[in-house]
């Protein structure tokens, strides 16, 4: 039994230190205990049971949802950030320079598109308070053996579980509150017919048809890419920086690395 913890243990430590001294102390700690060495008064790195080991990743993974969505539901979050920033859909993207160059054009539509990119973001920004309970659940009920694989997986692991486990609901729910973002503008009064006024000045732009892009699953299919994003980088974090540790489990688990 003491063995089956001391592994836990390292996993855990695998999981959350890429430092190699780290690394070091843990694979030190495993020989002790197999071969029955000691070093100075201590043999082994504190029990850790299994029970433990599952409940402080999710510790971590929460910690790591609750930062990152609320990094991202800031007034201003998704606007600012141009790693981030929704823009136009692909479709007007290609053609948005000639119609700010053109002076005509640019008077009937270029404030409507400065409009929509505006409350693109902000749906965008409005939608994450909706994402934490969706990746708290998914994180509760997280087995055992789901638990130890995002230990054992290396980075990204966690976020690849969540993203599986949560993506679908998470953009059921993200889709009303972008929608009622862009209705908020009067994005239906005004998008529509700068569509209609883009389509009926197709050939002068370039297209060979007419665009008909879907806002709300445009911003929606953007606001949950970004948020995989934001807590894939939380959750890299953790596994790489003790000073992001801040749960007892991984306190006790990397104490022992300290005084040795």
């Amino acid at each position: 039994m003491k063995k089956k913890n001391l592994l836990i243990a390292l996993a855990v430590v695998s999981f959350l230190g890429a430092c190699d001294v780290v690394k070091s102390v843990a694979t030190q700690a495993a020989n002790d205990v197999l071969t029955g060495a000691t070093t100075g008064t201590t043999s082994t790195i504190p029990a850790l049971t299994q029970t433990e080991a599952a409940g402080g990743l999710k510790d971590a993974l929460v910690n790591g949802v609750l930062n990152g969505t609320g990094a991202l539901g800031k007034v201003g979050a998704f606007a600012s950030n141009p790693s981030i920033k929704i823009l136009l859909p692909a479709e007007v993207q290609s053609i948005e320079q000639k119609i700010r160059d053109n002076y005509l054009l640019n008077a009937a539509i270029g404030k409507e598109l400065d409009k929509t990119i505006d409350a693109m973001n902000s749906g965008a920004e409005k939608s994450m308070k909706l994402a934490v309970p969706v990746f708290k659940n998914a994180i509760t009920n997280m087995s055992f053996a789901d638990a130890m694989k995002i230990l054992t997986g290396g980075s990204g692991a966690a976020t690849a579980y969540l993203k599986s486990s949560s993506e679908a609901q998470l953009q059921q729910l993200f889709m009303p509150e972008v929608k009622k973002a862009l209705d908020e503008v009067a994005l239906s009064k005004t998008w529509t017919p700068v569509v209609n006024k883009i389509n009926q000045n197709k050939t002068l732009l370039g297209l060979k048809a007419d665009i008909q892009p879907d806002l709300n699953k445009y911003v929606t299919d953007k606001a949950t890419a970004a948020l995989f994003t934001e807590i894939e980088k939380e959750e890299n974090k953790i596994r790489k920086d003790p000073v992001s540790r801040t749960t007892d489990l991984l306190k006790k688990a990397f104490d022992y690395a300290d005084k040795h």
